[in-house]
């Protein structure tokens, strides 16, 4: 292998795993909706490890799929992806638990 072909693979595998990660799933609740906005808002699910401060806040999601703010509402438990798109983080998929 050449040195080219090294660096190429190293770059598609970096790019792979950050993908990856960009797509795990995250759990938390429906806060509110402001679907004029396209925006939902969800608190993060509690951290289950031992020594957390506890200290969660609500985060800003913009919705692509207008039709995800029939199915959800203000307290719903959900499992959700997401992704950053010009630097707003984007809800990639939503689901009910």
């Amino acid at each position: 292998m050449n040195t080219k072909t090294v660096i190429a693979c190293a770059a598609m595998i970096t790019f792979m795993v950050g993908t990856a990660s960009a797509q795990q799933a995250v759990k938390g609740n429906i806060a509110s909706i402001d679907e004029p906005a396209g925006d939902i808002y969800i608190d993060p699910a509690a951290p289950t490890t031992v020594g957390s401060n506890g200290a969660l806040t609500t985060d800003r999601y913009k919705v692509r799929d207008g039709l995800l703010f029939n199915a959800v509402h203000p307290g719903d438990r959900v499992s959700f992806s997401f992704e950053t798109v010009d630097g707003v983080k984007t809800i990639t998929k939503l689901e009910k638990e």
